[in-house]
């Protein structure tokens, strides 16, 4: 969602005076406001307007407050809805969150009472465009080339792919571990007019010493010990198309000899066979190394470092362009939960930027495949991040809703936050005083709804799941409890 993007909001009431004060109020909040009196009108509006906050009161003519919920929500799925009435109880508000409500105000409410509730409801809308946008982009990305991100160096890496996919020259690919290296090798050579021939990739420094020849070359029957029938290597495998020889940097000195011998006279020969067989291979090294440094110590061959380094692609390592996670972490998201409504907190996606990387997106996708498989496959937040991605200095508080605020407000002289969205910093509090006020903020509100672990849930701005696992920590029981 554009930072000028005005949040539009419908409020619907029969009372002339609640319309213009709720409209007065969103007004001050920066929305586009409008305002019906009939829930029938409310259905004819939004068919035009699409709002993205809506405001209704439970009891209108004609058509209950429930019933236009119900209808709202088939044709807006995504729009967010806080219910008010004079009439308030448990049962109403359970109804109305079950049918997708965000909220539910009691009339006479406070001026700033409700503010909240649409800053809120006003965050979600945001937070759900924006997840929506960075989803989009990252499709058109990984359409144009398989490579996510946007930042000025990895925009030179995609220059240098267009420029190389057409044509045969070697190219080495430089860059930390899990920086995706064999990602862009796969792009030099799916992008461009080798695409429909061989691609063989080979992790040089997983292949046994005794056995990288074979494997490189191809044997004959009988050249040692299980050589039952003749096999063709790996360069004949890639015969007119690309071999991506990765950490090329760990190939025994002897090898490198070898390899050197091939690349200058483009033919192989068998282990245990006098026949050359000629090869058309374009070379895709790469390495995590320093082969300028290597090969002045003499653990690289300087004649094969100049072969191979025609041409030099730079990955950045993920602190280096840190812009990009965004993007990355909605990437990996969409890859672990396909139907794509799996959120992620503001608080967790600064974690997330803040955090140096030393793994690179190979870590940033296992972070995300950790805290997927943890999560309550709704929001992602700063509790299902690793423990090395946590700030041990601000510790996240739980949301109280509007009708809690004041009662919380009181009891424990304490400012209420949005967890979701914010770190809170206490200097001089410790992080057991904080636990323990989330706990008691939980068994408050649990003990108010009558252990009603859905209208809690609601009540406290957290997930069912996540609601289960607090529970759980704090051992929080109440005299009535309900699923």
């Amino acid at each position: 969602m554009a930072d000028d993007y005005r949040i539009r909001f419908l409020v619907v009431d029969d009372e002339q005076s609640i319309r213009k004060l709720c409209v007065t109020i969103g007004n001050s909040l920066g929305f586009v406001s409008a305002h019906v009196e009939s829930a029938e009108a409310a259905l004819n509006y939004i068919d035009a307007h699409s709002p993205d906050l809506v405001l209704a009161d439970l009891k209108m003519a004609n058509m209950d407050g429930l019933e236009f919920l119900e209808k709202l929500k088939r044709a807006l799925p995504r729009t967010e809805v806080a219910m008010m009435t004079g009439h308030g109880s448990i049962e109403s508000a359970v109804q109305a969150m079950k049918l997708g409500a965000y909220d539910f105000i009691t009339k006479p409410f406070r001026v700033e009472e409700l503010k909240l509730v649409l800053q809120r409801m006003a965050e979600k809308v945001r937070l759900v465009s924006e997840n929506e946008f960075l989803r989009e982009r990252v499709s058109t990305e990984m359409e144009l080339s398989g490579i996510i991100g946007s930042s000025a160096k990895i925009q030179d890496v995609l220059r240098m792919v267009a420029r190389l996919k057409n044509t045969r020259t070697p190219v080495l690919i430089t860059g930390e571990s899990g920086t995706g290296k064999e990602l862009v090798a796969r792009a030099i050579h799916f992008r461009g007019s080798l695409a429909h021939r061989p691609f063989v990739a080979v992790d040089c420094g997983s292949l046994v010493p005794t056995l990288i020849e074979s494997e490189l070359f191809g044997y004959e029957r009988g050249a040692f010990t299980g050589a039952l029938k003749p096999k063709d290597g790996l360069f004949q495998a890639a015969n007119g198309g690309t071999l991506f020889l990765d950490e090329i940097g760990e190939l025994p000195l002897e090898m490198q000899t070898k390899l050197l011998r091939v690349l200058q006279e483009k033919e192989v020969r068998r282990v245990g066979s006098n026949i050359r067989t000629q090869v058309d291979v374009r070379i895709v090294a790469a390495t995590n190394r320093d082969l300028e440094h290597a090969y002045r110590e003499g653990t690289f061959r300087k004649d094969l470092y100049f072969r191979l380094n025609v041409v030099t692609v730079h990955l950045p390592a993920l602190r280096e362009r840190r812009s990009d996670i965004p993007s990355l972490v909605h990437y990996f998201l969409d890859k672990y939960v396909p139907e794509g409504n799996l959120q992620i907190s503001n608080a967790a996606m600064k974690a997330l930027m803040q955090y140096e990387w030393p793994g690179n997106v190979r870590e940033l996708q296992n972070c995300i495949e950790r805290a997927v498989a943890l999560g309550d496959r709704e929001i992602i937040d700063v509790y299902d991040l690793p423990p090395a991605l946590r700030n041990a200095q601000t510790i996240p508080i739980v949301n109280a809703s509007a009708e809690m605020a004041d009662e919380f407000l009181a009891a424990t002289n304490t400012q209420v936050l949005p967890a979701r969205t914010e770190k809170v910093s206490a200097p001089g509090i410790s992080p057991t005083d904080l636990e323990d006020l989330e706990r008691i903020t939980i068994q408050r509100v649990f003990d108010q709804v009558n252990g009603d672990k859905t209208l809690a849930g609601k009540m406290l701005g957290i997930s069912r799941a996540t609601l289960y696992r607090k529970i759980k920590r704090y051992q929080i029981k109440a005299a009535t409890a309900s699923a």
